[in-house]
């Protein structure tokens, strides 16, 4: 229907231009259609309506939408337009008969929603009258109230209303003269605005600004006030900035009470949330402006101020350097101390606030600015760590002197230990800064500590240094700021009071320094944790009491007065394991380590190499690498020295495989082969080569014995010392015991044993083998009655030793022997007298029973004497003279078992045995000396 209702307008519209709705027509035979319907049944009458609507209908829809446009339509050139080119009669008149009928049920449709419609237009009609009666009677009300009106006016009183209007207007000038009251206030109120801000009242001067706008608002009538309120707008914005100004300020130094008028006015302003987001500008603000202006003002240059950053820091000069990192680190200290004075403010605002449910707006800003403050920790220390990176990255360190770089360490250190404090920062792109000029420096520094030490060994005289007798690691100045800890891993009485102290067993921080850095250093004070890092020993903890008045470990007259107690409770700690080292000192006959200047700086390096492991975790195993390299090529040149000097027809040097093992490993690893060009990269050292003034030669002074004590007594002492440091290094090396393990298990454990091929070479020398042999040759071993008198070569030997007894004790004057040197050099003495009594024995290739008699006689004689001049007990070797000697007894067949299961003796020792044994069975001497030789090809025995 809707669709019927359109196409309805449409047509309507369209007859308004063209052709006219035939009315009287249609209306005839649609009245005669009734009449005629009329005479019919209902049923035919119905079918007939049914099938006259669908008739209609489809005629209806038959009509093109074209025709129910409603302006601007031509039918008549619509229908042109359709015909075809050549024109054809019929066509054209089926075209007119269709466009007639569809006309017609058109009009029909119209007719018969029009006549639909009747009824209400007459009700509307009849409504229309209606209005129009009231309106007349409208207008005649209101003429009669004209007519009133105009008659009241001319009875009304006028005096009455002179006297209103004049009331009326002393209440306006009233009004006015408040009007100009209060805007003559407003325009006063800009120089107590001025004052206020001027006082830092900034609550105050922005109260009143809201204030005077407000009245401004309520008097914008006024042409004057309008200019006013533009003028107080741009006091709001003055003041505004004079707010921001003193918000940057805080950045420098934070001062609580106009911290807290800021926040204040800020509030007011409604602008709670922006006033932290310029805080935080600000604060990056300063950091990048401090950093450049410091570094700036370490820059010559004219056109510095030009350059960026980065190329500003390497515009620093080397010498320059610390006192710019150092001021650096103050410049960044108080703006970092005052983010967290700003923070703690908020905390403290955050926690005395009462929460309301009402103040929906203001716990929201608290969450904001909660938010911003812990965002902003991270932002502001990566930005510290990036320009302090920035300045150690842009200069070179390796040409610096080690307490210098170890001062650097010792900032950078600080640094670390404040970012984590403040935002619990690992600091990581600090710390690879620092790992790269660590990597770079030290790579350097540890080639010239070895070429150091190599000059040491050529220039060393092997004398003592005078020390304390107590004298241990922890007296040098390197490890002052160590002294504590290690003594606190070694078990050491005072550990338990300063353990505590350091915190933690390694390291330090501000965790191990009682107080926090910013519990300390306050905005308020001007001191900075930077202020005292330029110390000649910046690792000294201020933490340790025992770092100041140290005990020194040097003997000298003014130690005796230093710190008696403390002197004491380390001398207790020490003396037990380092005094059976050292020479007779003037205390109480008590002995001293036997160390060198050597060996001092060895220790001083393994003081500094510590420090750096303290402070540079990440590399800690490469500098303990290093450091185990000092201790090794020590070692090396000790034995390279003192044990190569053997005669070649002298007995082999004993020497355990471990010790021969470790040397190798030391040899083909770290010393330089002469061959080869110099190691630049500082992996490889040429070997030391001795003194010249250094004698191994006189035999008076028994063969440089008392060098070779005082070298190998160091090295013990170097080993004594690592080992006392061996806790300290298992907590700081946590990550890589395997490298300690070995290096205690495969060098360290092997130092003593140097001793016995060193002392070998006095005691192998001190006795002329080659003329006992010769004497023992002219004995006769044929001799047929026992002999009651030994052989006069024992007395020649016992003459030797006699003098070389003598001469140990003319040593020992000048530097004391310990028991193991003296037990070390005499049990070489008893192994080269079983060696040459066995050779001497197998010269001869006929022995009768009485010389075997005369042999056992000599060696007992010769032992005996040996035992009065010497405190070992039983001597050893004793068993390799009296086993061969006691096997001349032995018959053949037990005899080649003797032979195949001793193998410490020569082949040339046995033929000489097998000689004796077989003098009147040729065969059977024959037979063993055949199995002796094929025996030791094969390696059987």
């Amino acid at each position: 229907m809707e669709d019927l209702k359109y196409k309805f307008l449409g047509l309507i519209n369209k007859q308004g231009h063209g052709a006219k709705i035939p009315v009287v027509g249609t209306t005839i035979d649609f009245e005669a259609s009734a009449e005629e319907c009329c005479l019919e049944d209902d049923k035919k009458i119905e079918d007939t309506k049914t099938e006259q609507t669908l008739a209609d209908q489809e005629v209806l829809d038959s009509v093109l939408p074209e025709y129910f446009q409603c302006d601007g339509f031509d039918s008549a050139m619509f229908e042109l337009k359709k015909l075809p080119p050549v024109l054809n009669k019929q066509c054209i008149d089926d075209v007119c008969s269709q466009l007639e009928r569809q006309h017609r049920v058109v009009s029909k449709q119209v007719l018969k929603l029009i006549l639909d419609k009747t009824v209400v237009c007459e009700e509307e009609f009849a409504r229309v009258l209606e209005t129009k009666k009231l309106v007349g009677e409208t207008v005649d009300a209101v003429k009669r109230a004209r007519t009133d009106l105009s008659m009241a006016h001319q009875h009304f009183t006028t005096a009455s209303l002179g006297i209103l209007a004049n009331y009326r207007k002393r209440t306006l000038v009233l009004d006015l003269l408040r009007s100009l009251n209060t805007i003559k206030t407003l325009e006063r109120t800009e120089a107590r605005l001025q004052e206020l801000l001027s006082n830092g009242d900034f609550p105050g001067a922005i109260s009143l600004l809201l204030e005077c706008q407000g009245v401004a608002a309520t008097y914008r009538h006024f042409a004057c006030v309008a200019a006013l309120s533009g003028k107080l707008q741009d006091t709001l914005d003055m003041a505004e900035e004079q707010l921001d100004v003193a918000l940057s300020k805080m950045c420098y130094k934070f001062e609580a009470e106009i911290y807290n008028k800021l926040q204040a006015a800020y509030s007011l302003l409604g602008k709670t949330r922006t006033a932290m987001d310029q805080l935080l500008m600000h604060f990056t603000s300063a950091i990048h402006n401090s950093a450049f202006s410091v570094v700036h003002s370490y820059v010559e240059q004219n056109n510095s101020s030009k350059k960026q950053y980065n190329e500003l820091c390497k515009c620093v000069q080397e010498t320059d350097f610390i006192p710019c990192l150092v001021s650096l680190c103050q410049a960044l200290w108080k703006i970092v101390s005052s983010y967290h004075e700003v923070a703690c403010w908020h905390q403290n605002h955050f926690s005395s606030s009462t929460p309301s449910d009402d103040n929906f707006e203001s716990s929201l800003n608290e969450q904001y600015v909660r938010q911003k403050l812990k965002n902003g920790l991270d932002r502001l220390w990566h930005d510290v760590q990036t320009r302090v990176s920035s300045l150690v990255l842009a200069v070179n360190l390796i040409h610096y002197k080690v307490d210098e770089f170890l001062q650097v360490l010792a900032i950078l250190h600080r640094l670390e230990q404040i970012g984590k404090e403040f935002s619990q920062s690992e600091s990581e792109e600090l710390q690879n800064s620092i790992r790269k000029q660590s990597i770079l420096y030290f790579r350097r520094y540890h080639a010239g500590r070895l070429d150091e030490l190599r000059i040491f060994l050529e220039n060393e005289v092997w004398t003592p240094c005078p020390v304390r007798p107590d004298f241990s690691l922890i007296h040098l100045q390197e490890f002052k700021g160590l002294r504590c800890t290690v003594q606190a891993c070694s078990g050491v009485g005072s550990s338990s009071s300063h353990g505590s102290q350091d915190g933690s067993v390694v390291g330090g921080g501000a965790e191990g320094e009682g107080e926090g850095y910013f519990s300390r250093f306050t905005c308020c004070t001007s001191s900075t944790p930077f202020d005292t890092i330029l110390d000649p020993n910046p690792l000294g903890d201020s933490s340790f009491p025992d770092s100041i008045n140290e005990p020194s470990g040097y003997f000298s007259e003014e130690s005796e007065e230093e710190g008696p107690e403390l002197h004491a409770e380390i001398a207790r700690s020490d003396r037990s394991s380092h005094n059976r080292y050292g020479k007779k000192s003037m205390l109480g006959g008590e002995t001293c380590p036997l160390l060198t200047n050597t060996t001092l700086t060895v220790l001083r390096h393994c003081g500094k190499y510590l420090q750096m492991s303290r402070l540079l975790r990440f590399i800690a195993a490469d500098v303990f690498v290093c450091l185990i390299q000092l201790f090794e090529y020590y070692l090396y040149s000790v034995h390279y020295f003192f044990a190569s000097d053997l005669p070649k027809y002298q007995i082999e040097i004993p020497s355990s495989l471990k010790l021969q093992a470790v040397l190798k490993r030391i040899g083909d690893s770290l010393i330089q082969n002469p061959s080869e060009p110099h190691d630049e990269s500082g992996q490889t050292v040429p070997a030391a080569n001795i003194s010249p003034d250094v004698d191994l030669t006189n035999s008076e002074q028994l063969f440089g014995l008392q060098e070779r004590v005082v070298a190998v007594e160091s090295l013990v002492f170097l080993a004594e010392q690592f080992k006392y440091l061996r806790p300290y290094l298992e907590q700081l090396l946590s990550a890589s015991k395997h490298i300690l393990t070995t290096f205690y298990s495969e060098t360290v454990e092997v130092a003593p044993e140097v001793r016995h091929p060193v002392y070998s070479c006095v005691s192998h020398r001190s006795v002329d083998t080659q003329q006992a042999l010769a004497l023992m040759a002219r004995v006769n071993w044929e001799v047929s009655d026992v002999m009651s008198q030994h052989s006069p070569y024992v007395d020649t030997l016992f003459r030797e030793l006699q003098i070389f007894s003598m001469r140990l004790n003319e040593i020992e004057e000048h530097v004391h022997l310990n028991q193991e040197v003296l037990d070390t050099l005499w049990e070489n003495v008893v192994r080269l007298l079983s060696f040459i009594l066995v050779e001497g024995f197998s010269i001869s290739n006929k022995c009768s029973n009485g010389g075997r008699a005369l042999m056992q006689l000599d060696f007992t004689q010769l032992f005996s004497q040996v035992e009065k001049l010497c405190t070992l007990r039983p001597l050893p070797h004793r068993d390799f003279v009296d086993i061969y000697v006691k096997a001349y007894y032995l018959t053949d067949p037990v005899l080649e078992e003797f032979i195949k299961k001793h193998k410490e003796y020569s082949v040339k020792q046995l033929q000489a045995l097998i000689s004796c044994v077989c003098q009147g069975n040729k065969k059977s001497k024959q037979r063993l000396k055949t199995l002796l030789d094929e025996w030791d090809k094969l390696g059987m025995r």
